[in-house]
């Protein structure tokens, strides 16, 4: 196979993976009444920081799995976004472009969550949700790095 057909090859399972997300995060954040659906739908939180501080002062009472689940699920669900779309296109490889693009993904989920009433509208959710799309970059980028490293050796 030449090296054009491998990265076709790559490029289209990319893009296979990004659709699989894209389904499986809205099925949690819209269908799944463990970790998506809220049944005190239509209400926001406008405050920042509001329910991160709630989390962290109440872990003891709200119980560890919700608190990781709020707080890192948070963060995880979006990393696979920060991480697959740099891969697919290089226009997505720069830093500013990515945090803008996590920023209006993670708006644009709180704000369906919101309109459809499966979910409350949380400003705590994008700093989180944006955050994991950024560490999802720096993982891309780590990675690159060292695939960039690993294929000036082999010349």
């Amino acid at each position: 196979m030449s090296r054009r057909s491998n990265k076709k090859i790559f490029n289209y399972i990319g893009w296979i993976l990004l659709y699989l997300y894209i389904l499986l995060l809205s099925y949690f954040l819209f269908i799944s009444d463990r970790y998506g659906k809220d049944p005190v739908s239509g209400q926001y939180n406008l405050h920042l920081f509001k329910e991160i501080m709630r989390f962290i002062v109440y872990r003891e009472r709200i119980g560890v799995k919700s608190f990781a689940v709020n707080i890192f699920g948070n963060i995880a669900a979006f990393m696979p976004y920060g991480f697959l779309l740099p891969l697919l296109n290089r226009v997505y490889r720069k830093f500013y472009i990515i945090l803008i693009l996590s920023v209006l993904f993670s708006l644009a989920v709180e704000t369906a969550q919101f309109l459809l009433k499966v979910g409350v509208f949380d400003v705590d959710d994008i700093i989180l949700n944006s955050l994991g799309g950024i560490l999802g970059y720096l993982v891309f980028r780590a990675c690159f790095s060292i695939y960039e490293r690993m294929k000036k050796r082999r010349k």
